[in-house]
């Protein structure tokens, strides 16, 4: 395939012919909306960290492939004056090793860089539409060898304003690996299957977002871009939630809490259905495996015993246990057992709560079992007074049987 070169250009032929279906270059576009001059500026605005030791959220600077966490002396500043300065300060700084400056949302950094370049896409919006999703704008500065992120897909229809400096942009019209990945950074073997577009000073490229792309140096010498993405496929939210869920697999259907019940279209973890109202039963029936109901509570009946309403469990009878690993229900406690003489019986005695101690006359006493209390009266003593209400309060701890 190869790339179509125009050299006018216009919404009414660009609609017809390229939006939405295959890349084209257009040469010495008059009315670029992006401006060296202003293109600068933004980019300093734009890079600028919120403190010295961090980068900004919308940067990325990386430095022969490696992204760099701390900016240093990295990022433009408004004493370079120009990208002239800036580039001359970085070869300095770097003994000229590859370097890429890309700043997000960069139409935001510069009311008349937005200002343009929103009347510049008026004329695209009157023949097809306004976009649903916001359109997104991010600026390429540096000499690095490629695109950061390698061979990838946008889900942005893209264009491309050469601000400074020659790019290469190399592109394919399907997917060129068959490996289960999104990007690749190492596309030599693939390199037979695609086509390249040559980009100068006040060229415009466009290309669907269906197609596979990466940016290239033309030379050494650091290139400037803007590129504006409308998007034409998924929202941004919902395309990271499906690549955060991707490979994963949904959990099985769960029953409704409305329909406890087990029906024909319940899938099959789906519990079986509770059991409806029993009477109590002979203890024997258990031993039978009988299945009309539990098994009647030894302790006898009472308000607590009888059946709740359909599609729930059976209320248990009170003070009734089930043992650890199956059987009968019991009673609670269990009845006492005889023991040696001497032996003390097998119960942890179980305290109430612990009073909180309360500042009281100018010193600390043990308040009642809500943490307050009244102080003792200055005739007195505070040790004795302390001591007795502290008593007072304290809830009951004898044995409590378990």
């Amino acid at each position: 395939m190869t790339l179509t070169v125009e050299k006018t250009f216009d919404w009414d032929t660009f609609t017809e012919r390229f939006w939405d279906r295959r890349p084209v270059l257009y040469k010495g576009v008059d009315t670029v909306p992006f401006a060296e001059p202003e293109v600068f500026r933004a980019a300093v605005l734009g890079s600028r960290p919120p403190h010295p030791l961090a980068v900004p959220g919308n940067l990325q600077f990386l430095v022969r492939r490696r992204q760099q966490t701390r900016p240093y002396d990295y990022l433009p500043e408004p004493s370079d004056g120009s990208f002239d300065g800036y580039e001359r300060r970085m070869a300095d700084r770097l003994d000229g090793q590859r370097y890429a400056l890309v700043v997000h949302r960069f139409h935001s950094f510069s009311h008349p860089l937005w200002d343009r370049a929103r009347r510049f896409y008026a004329g695209l919006w009157e023949r097809v539409g306004q976009p649903t999703h916001s359109v997104g704008s991010t600026m390429f500065h540096g000499s690095y060898e490629h695109s950061p992120v390698g061979v990838h897909q946008d889900r942005f229809a893209t264009f491309m304003f050469c601000v400074r400096g020659a790019k290469r942009m190399r592109f394919w019209a399907q997917r060129p690996w068959s490996d289960p990945v999104h990007t690749v950074l190492d596309y030599q073997p693939y390199l037979a299957s695609s086509f390249v577009a040559e980009v100068e000073p006040g060229d415009l490229l466009y290309w669907p977002s269906r197609y596979y792309h990466v940016g290239e140096s033309a030379g050494d010498t650091p290139a400037t871009s803007v590129n504006v993405g409308v998007p034409r496929r998924e929202h941004r939210p919902y395309y990271e939630i499906k690549d955060l869920f991707r490979g994963t697999r949904p959990p099985p259907p769960r029953c409704s809490p409305r329909t406890p019940t087990r029906t024909a279209a319940s899938p099959p973890n789906c519990p079986p259905p509770w059991p409806t109202p029993w009477t109590p039963s002979p203890p024997s029936s258990h031993r039978t495996g009988s299945t009309t109901g539990p098994p009647a509570s030894p302790c006898g009946s009472g308000p607590r015993a009888a059946s709740g309403p359909p599609n729930r469990p059976p209320r248990r009878a009170p003070w009734t246990t089930t043992p650890p690993y199956g059987g009968p229900p019991r009673c609670c406690p269990p009845p006492a057992t005889a023991r040696a003489p001497g032996r003390r019986a097998a119960t942890r005695p179980r305290a109430g709560p612990v009073p909180r101690p309360t500042r009281c006359c100018g010193g600390w006493r043990p308040g009642n079992r809500y943490g307050s209390g009244n102080c003792p009266s200055p005739g007195v003593r505070r040790s004795a007074a302390c001591w007795r209400n502290w008593r007072a309060s304290v809830p009951s701890r004898a044995p409590t049987p378990h």
